[in-house]
């Protein structure tokens, strides 16, 4: 017998309908910048990033507060800070509240909200492979539930394949050139 699913659940898969939808419809910097409003509004964070993989760093690719000095130039190594840290074990990491006061965590003084108190690192996954990093800030404690973490890393999917899809098109642009070129 088939369960009727809960009124959430119907909202979730309307979120990720939606997602689906707009990701096969828009530019890469487009689809993270909605990637950043759509999870914003879901777990009513005050700050959202999307770092995407460039060799063996983390690059700020968008962000829901302007960041404009920062955007596309502030990296991280894999391995650095918590963001790092998730890249390199690809595993989520949820801290409720003095985030800061966290181990792995890494200060950069460029962004007010590495001072938030909770904060939710979810990597960006395609076929196993890394491509990015979203992160979640709260100036305030916040528990990020199960369901939080799962429905951002079912994001975090999403968004890696269509990144790989983007960086596979850009290579073969560039070989297409190149082959051009040497006729």
């Amino acid at each position: 017998m088939l369960e009727t699913p809960a009124p959430d659940d119907f909202q979730d898969i309307d979120f990720l309908h939606e997602i689906g939808r707009r990701l096969s419809a828009a530019p890469l910097p487009q689809v993270l910048g909605r990637i950043v409003r759509f999870v914003s509004d879901f777990v009513r964070c005050d700050s959202c990033f999307v770092y995407i993989l460039d060799g063996r760093e983390l690059v700020l690719r968008a962000s829901k507060n302007p960041h404009a000095d920062s955007l596309d130039r502030l990296a991280i190594k894999v391995g650095q800070g918590v963001t790092g840290w998730v890249a390199q074990h690809k595993k989520p990491v949820s801290i409720p509240r003095k985030a800061y006061e966290d181990s792995r965590f890494q200060s950069f003084s460029e962004l007010p909200e590495d001072r938030y108190e909770a904060f939710l690192s979810v990597p960006m996954m395609c076929r196993e492979r890394l491509v990015g990093v979203i992160n979640v800030q709260h100036r305030q404690p916040h528990f990020h539930s199960r369901r939080d973490i799962q429905l951002i890393s079912v994001i975090g999917y999403l968004v890696g394949a269509e990144v790989e899809l983007a960086r596979l098109e850009a290579e073969n642009w560039k070989y297409s050139r190149e082959l051009r070129t040497r006729k």
